[in-house]
Parts: structure tokens; C-alpha cells; sequence
């Protein structure tokens, strides 16, 4: 930017997006400074390098509340846990397996980890049933990501959630009424 741009000359475009041609970089610095600019390089690997006379603050601003934009649409997927024991009743398996459906309607990822204590790692087989049985009864709402599998005295599966077929249906639903209302006025 400015004084910092080391290059003898320069490609040089106006504050207009106007090519001005190959100029010495004094040159160029002195329009910028005629403009009340800066002179900013835009390309340096190019031969010659490319610079453009811009307000450099209101270009630094602009950058910073387009990414805040795009942060503010970007959807955040977080991941939440859901633990279970490989003899776990049957009430609070169902209630476990209301809340992990609810985590993937509302476009959670879901880690389902079965517990082993003591003698129970004898008894793997029992867990991967329970992991089988989550994977059959969220199947319309999410589907697994990572097959069960160990890690230390937990075994975990990872479910993803399934898009959502509703929202195009809606979408349809919403543009035929607009084309009856047009075909009515």
C-alpha cells in the first residue's frame, strides 16, 4: 500500500475501475495523493504488479461486514452427545432416543456412545445392539455417519441428520398459489 509498494512500475486502474495503463509507481502515487486515495496493490504476482487508487479504509470496511454477513447465514452444526449403558431400560431408552431425534430435527449432528463398566466389555455384542436399535428407530431423521466402533470403554456411533423433505414441498405449495393469484388478477 503506498510507500510500501516496491515494484519500479505499475499497472494502475483509478478509483473509476478505469485501466489506466503501465505508469511509474511515483506517478501513480502522486494521482492517488491528488484524489485523496491510496494506492493499493491489488496483484503483486502479476508483471507488471496491479494496483487501484481506493479509500483503503472504507475497502477494509466493506470486507469486514460482508464476512460478518456471511457469518451471520452460515449455519453453525454442533455435535451433541447422547450416552447410554449397554442395559439400559426400556423407558429410558425411549426417552434418550426422543431427545437424540429432536438434536438431528434441529440439525444437530448426534455422537450415541454406549458406556462399558467392569465385566460388561465381555459383553460387546450387547452394546451394538442398543447402537443397532438408535440407528433403526432415528432412521427417518438422521442417518449414520460413522459405524459403531470402540474407543477405550465406549463404544460410539455418529448420526448426521437427514435434510429435511418438507421445506420443498412448501416451496411448491407457495408458487402455485402465487401463479393461481396471477391468473386471477
Amino acid at each position: 500500500m503506498n510507500e510500501e509498494i516496491r515494484a519500479q512500475e505499475v499497472l494502475l486502474i483509478d478509483d473509476q475501475g478505469v485501466k489506466l495503463g503501465v505508469v511509474p509507481t511515483r506517478e501513480a502515487l502522486k494521482l492517488a495523493e491528488e484524489r485523496l486515495l491510496d494506492l493499493v496493490e491489488v496483484a503483486p504476482q502479476a508483471t507488471p504488479p496491479v494496483c487501484r487508487i481506493m479509500d483503503y479504509g472504507k475497502y477494509k470496511y466493506q470486507i469486514q461486514k460482508r464476512d460478518k454477513d456471511a457469518r451471520k447465514k452460515q449455519k453453525v452444526q454442533t455435535v451433541k452427545e447422547m450416552k447410554m449403558r449397554p442395559k439400559i431400560d426400556e423407558h429410558d431408552y425411549n426417552f434418550k432416543v426422543r431427545a437424540i431425534r429432536g438434536f438431528l430435527e434441529s440439525g444437530h449432528r448426534v455422537k450415541v456412545s454406549v458406556f462399558f463398566r467392569g465385566r460388561e466389555m465381555a459383553f460387546l455384542d450387547r452394546g451394538k445392539a442398543v447402537l443397532e436399535k438408535v440407528e433403526k428407530d432415528v432412521a427417518e431423521y438422521g442417518k449414520v455417519e460413522m459405524e459403531p466402533r470402540m474407543e477405550g470403554r465406549y463404544m460410539r456411533m455418529m448420526v448426521a441428520p437427514v435434510p429435511s423433505t418438507k421445506k420443498p414441498a412448501s416451496k411448491a405449495e407457495g408458487s402455485k398459489l402465487t401463479e393461481e393469484g396471477e391468473n386471477r388478477g
